[in-house]
């Protein structure tokens, strides 16, 4: 199984054809956002391929300036693909790739009790595969997030520091105010947001 960085416009592709149907758009960052860290060189859109190069999956990797660890932002296999274990061995390969990783999977804190299994088994899934749940949660635009670490750091202070890095090296600090809360802290109202919102870009609710 191998890791395959992609280009710009096989990523647009991968985006459109798979990603746009895998994942909720309030949990989907825009097209435009990934394009203008790889511009950055601050994003890694990988393909997952078996040794024939079949492609199988994939996943995205947002970098903070320092390379000190990566955070997994989505991990999808291809649809006709699915139920082969493949998440599990994609994992090592990207641990092994980044040194550590960064996780969030959306909290179980719906209304909707068969949602709330369905994101457990997620943050279980994670779990079996040596991800660890940490000891904050964060909300970012307006979503609601377990955090999850991979990697041999054991001082959650210093994984939070490093996981706020993603975003601080991206967004400014106004913005990181108003979208970003990381941590979330207990008992913290989550900011109302829209889905994403870039420096440039004019706040819209839908």
């Amino acid at each position: 199984m191998k890791l395959n960085l992609l280009n710009k416009e096989e990523l647009t592709n991968l985006y459109k054809d798979e990603m746009m149907f895998d994942f909720p758009r309030a949990e989907l960052k825009p097209l435009r956002a990934m394009l203008r860290l790889m511009d950055m060189g601050q994003y890694d859109p990988l393909l997952v391929t078996d040794d024939q190069g079949v492609a199988l999956g994939y996943a995205m990797i947002w970098l903070p300036r320092a390379r000190n660890g990566a955070l997994l932002e989505y991990l999808g296999v291809l649809r006709g693909k699915r139920n082969g274990g493949l998440g599990s061995q994609v994992l090592p390969l990207l641990a092994a790739r980044y040194g550590q990783l960064f996780g969030e999977a959306e909290a179980p804190t719906s209304d909707d009790p068969a949602e709330n299994d369905l994101r457990r088994r997620r943050i279980a899934f994670y779990e079996r595969n040596g991800f660890r749940v940490l000891d904050y949660e964060c909300a970012l635009f307006g979503v609601h997030f377990t955090c999850l670490y991979l990697g041999p750091e054991t001082d959650d202070r210093k994984v939070e520091a490093l996981h706020r890095s993603v975003y601080a090296d991206y967004f400014s600090p106004e913005h990181m105010a108003r979208y970003i809360q990381l941590p979330l802290h207990p008992g913290e109202a989550i900011h109302p947001s829209p889905a994403w919102v870039e420096e440039d870009e004019e706040e819209v609710f839908p």
